[in-house]
Parts: structure tokens; C-alpha cells; sequence
């Protein structure tokens, strides 16, 4: 369940835990019983589950190829590098909310300087396969924090980070097509104040140009390109405009 709370706070209401999370970027979630408001694949009927386990499986994958050299690069994640990145994603998957309200509460509740501290802290103390393995270790069952993103936000984060990483490293065709298509819907009909991509897609049409995936709106102005493109220009990240066509790509750069 999507709810919006002041930038970098937390608390505990009705036994309920509610936090921001960010990487240059913010939204807000809840944890919460209910369902996800569609099918990650009406198609198919594959669940977020099945799908979350596709993209990880890709990501460790992914990540066991670099370098130490390709880790300490820039990432499209303002200021941090692509290890920084790394050991973003695997605290987020077992992080104690303890900890993470006392780093907030060190620094006047401003949770961007506590996420910021913690995913530098970790990455310096930790080498990128460690890493890897931290997060290819609770990836399935996430504890602490990962366990308060409801699956489509979760998913859409860890293939957003993906992206960071492997764009700045030239790489691109690392997401699966039934993933990416799930994301983009997310982004589209999800509304998330701290990272607006439907306020970004408002009154676009989109058609990508390597899935089946599309959405049409009468007379609209439309943006066309790569799923991967689409996914992370939705998030805030310029670097792929250039890779996007179509009469709504001006208006869509204009509102990052």
C-alpha cells in the first residue's frame, strides 16, 4: 500500500512500520496484507515472486562478471559508485529498522544522509563478492527492511539499480522481457510520490521498440524506445533520453 509521509521520517503506527527509502530519488511504502493492484503477467500469470527470483538470478549473474575496476566507476546513482550501489542492495534486503532509526535519529531524521552513510560504510567494509553473496543470500527471504517493500516496488527497485550499474558500463538487453514489461507497468500505474513516473508518464503514450509492452492514450504524444530506456528515464535518470524517440520525449525530459 502507497502512502506519503514527510521526506526522511519514520515512525511506528498501529504496529506498523513506515519508512522512506532512497538512492537520489525517493518513495515511500508501507508494509502491508493487501495484494498488488494487477498481475505482475496477465498473460502468463506469473507472479511478483517468480519474477522477482528471474530478475535477482540475472542481477547475481550480472554482477559476478565486473571487475574490481568496473565497481569503483560512477553509477547513474548520483555520487555513488557502482559498488556503492551494490552494497545499497544487499542491505536493503536485511537492514534491522532498529538500525536504521538510530543512523536517522544521529542525523536530525534525514534519512538520504543515513542511507547514504550506511550503503558507503557497508561498501567500504565489504569486498563486491562478499557483497554479492549477502545479497544472493537473502534475496529469497529478505529480513529487517526488505521485508516492508511490497514485491512490485521491490522488484522495480532492484531492476532500476540494475540499470545504474550496467548503463554507466555501457551494457544494455540485461533485463528479461516478461521483468521489464511488469516494471513498466508499476512505474505507469503505481502512484509514488517520491518517484513520480506516473506524474512523468501522465498524458504519454508508450511503445517499447524490444517487448510486447505498450500504452496507448488517443492523440497523445508518444515516447519510444528500449524497455530499459523507458524503465530508467521513468526513475529520474537522464542518460537515456538520447535513446528514446518519438514527439513526447522533449515533454517527458522536461519533467525529470
Amino acid at each position: 500500500m502507497l502512502a506519503a509521509l514527510p521526506e526522511g521520517t519514520a515512525y511506528v503506527s498501529d504496529g506498523t512500520i513506515r519508512t522512506t527509502y532512497v538512492c537520489r530519488r525517493r518513495f515511500m511504502i508501507t508494509r502491508t496484507s493487501e495484494r498488488p493492484p494487477f498481475r505482475a503477467s496477465r498473460k502468463t500469470g506469473t507472479g511478483w515472486r517468480d519474477l522477482a527470483q528471474q530478475q535477482d538470478d540475472a542481477f547475481v549473474a550480472f554482477a559476478r562478471t565486473l571487475t574490481d575496476e568496473e565497481w569503483e566507476r560512477p553509477s547513474l546513482c548520483a555520487g555513488w559508485t557502482n559498488k556503492v550501489v551494490l552494497a545499497h542492495l544487499a542491505l536493503g534486503l536485511h537492514l534491522p529498522p532498529s538500525r536504521l532509526l538510530l543512523a536517522m535519529g544521529r542525523r536530525r531524521w534525514s534519512f538520504d544522509a543515513s542511507n547514504d552513510l550506511l550503503s558507503r560504510e557497508y561498501a567500504s567494509q565489504s569486498t563486491a563478492p562478499e557483497l554479492i553473496d549477502v545479497f544472493d543470500r537473502f534475496r529469497a527471504r529478505p529480513r529487517g527492511i526488505g521485508r516492508l517493500l511490497p514485491a512490485p516496488l521491490l522488484l522495480g527497485d532492484h531492476v532500476v539499480h540494475h540499470l545504474d550499474i550496467a548503463f554507466t558500463l555501457g551494457r544494455s538487453g540485461v533485463l528479461a522481457p516478461p521483468v521489464a514489461d511488469a516494471v513498466l507497468t508499476v512505474e505507469t500505474r503505481v502512484p509514488n510520490p517520491f518517484i513520480p513516473a506516473v506524474a512523468r508518464a501522465n498524458g504519454i503514450a508508450f511503445r517499447t521498440t524490444d517487448t510486447n509492452w505498450s500504452r496507448s492514450s488517443a492523440g497523445a504524444p508518444e515516447v519510444v524506445g528500449t524497455a530499459e530506456s523507458i524503465i530508467s528515464v521513468l526513475a529520474g535518470r537522464h542518460h537515456a533520453i538520447p535513446n528514446l524517440s518519438g514527439s513526447g520525449v522533449a515533454i517527458l525530459a522536461n519533467r525529470l
